[in-house]
C-alpha cells in the first residue's frame, strides 16, 4: 500500500521554555497507507489526540515533518490550507461544535469553505447525510431538536462532506449507548467500504477498534511502542495492560489460560477466534 500520511522524528512540547514545559511526543514515526482503517488507541494523556491533530496541520511540530501524499505540510502555507480539506478531523464530542439554523447547513458549511457552487454543495450534504443514517425531513430541522447520536452524525456529516481523502475519528462513540455504538460503526463501516477513503479512529475501547480496524498503533507516553494487525498487537496483551490499556474480555480470558499453562494462543480477541483457538488446542491434545 502507498503511504497516504507520514511523520517523521515528530516531536511536540507543550509550554516550550515554560517552568510547565511538557514533552507529548517524542521522536514519532507515525505512517497511515491509502484506504486502509487504521485504529489508535492509547490510555489519557499518552500523546494520541496531540498526533493526530499533527496529521491536518491544527498543531505545528516543535520538530520533525508531517507529510501527506510526500508532501511536507509546514513547506507553505497554501499546501497547509488544503491539507485541512484533504485531512479531516471529527473531534470528540463534535456535537458540541453544531451551530447553524439547521442540519442542511450545518453540513453544508465545510462545502462552502472549499469554495464549491451550490449545485455540488447539494450533492455533497446529501450523499453525506445518507452515509451516517439522517433523512431528508431531519435536514430541514435544527440540529438542536435532533437525539444526541443523530447530532453526533451531523457533525460526522460535516467532515464527509468535505469529501476527505483521510477521515480522522477521536473517540466517535464516546458517551453513546450501545444501539448508537453499533449504528456509529456501522456508518464508518459503509463510508469505508464505499469511498475507500482512509479511515484512522482514536478509540479507548479494545473491542470496538479490534473488530472494526485492518492495523492498530499503539501510543504509549508520547512513543509508538506497538503496531500491527490486531492479533499481532493483541499478543502484547500484558505489556499493554502494564501501560493501562485494557485489553478485549476474550483475550484477557485466554492470557489467563496461557498464564495457568494452557499451550493456546492468547492473541485472540474475538468470540470467533476463540473457538477455533480451543478446537485446535483440543485436537493438538487429541482430544477429537
Amino acid at each position: 500500500m502507498q503511504p497516504i500520511l507520514e511523520t517523521k522524528q515528530l516531536c511536540h512540547v507543550y509550554s516550550e521554555g515554560t517552568p510547565f514545559q511538557q514533552t507529548a511526543l517524542h521522536d514519532v514515526d507515525f505512517t497511515a497507507y491509502a484506504g486502509e482503517y487504521l485504529g489508535i488507541i492509547g490510555h489519557t494523556g499518552s500523546g494520541k489526540s496531540t498526533l493526530i491533530q499533527h496529521l491536518n496541520g491544527l498543531l505545528k511540530p516543535t520538530s520533525g515533518q508531517v507529510l501527506y501524499d510526500g508532501t511536507d505540510i509546514w513547506s507553505d502555507p497554501k499546501v497547509t490550507h488544503q491539507t485541512r480539506f484533504h485531512v479531516g478531523l471529527v473531534f470528540q464530542y463534535p456535537e458540541y461544535q453544531l451551530f447553524e439554523e439547521t442540519v442542511y447547513k450545518d453540513i453544508s458549511f465545510g462545502p462552502k469553505n472549499m469554495g464549491l457552487d451550490e449545485g455540488e454543495i447539494d450533492r455533497r450534504v446529501r450523499r453525506a447525510a445518507e452515509f451516517v443514517g439522517l433523512t431528508r425531513e431531519q435536514l430541514d430541522k435544527s440540529p438542536f431538536e435532533l437525539s444526541g447520536g443523530q447530532k453526533r452524525r451531523v457533525a460526522i456529516a460535516g467532515v464527509i462532506a468535505m469529501e476527505p481523502s483521510v477521515l480522522i475519528l477521536d473517540e466517535p462513540t464516546a458517551g453513546l449507548d450501545p444501539v448508537g455504538v453499533e449504528a456509529i460503526l456501522g456508518n464508518i463501516r459503509d463510508y469505508h467500504q464505499a469511498t475507500n477513503a482512509t479511515i484512522i479512529m482514536v478509540s479507548h475501547s479494545m473491542e470496538e477498534v479490534a473488530r472494526s480496524v485492518d492495523r492498530l498503533v499503539v501510543v504509549n507516553d508520547g512513543t509508538l511502542p506497538f503496531s500491527g494487525t490486531p492479533r499481532e498487537v493483541f499478543r502484547h496483551g500484558d505489556e499493554l495492560e502494564a501501560m493501562g490499556l485494557g485489553v478485549p474480555q476474550i483475550t484477557r480470558v485466554f492470557l489467563r489460560l496461557r498464564q495457568l499453562g494452557a499451550d493456546i494462543d492468547p492473541s485472540v480477541y474475538t468470540i470467533q477466534q476463540a473457538k477455533q483457538a480451543i478446537l485446535s488446542a483440543v485436537r493438538n491434545r487429541g482430544g477429537v
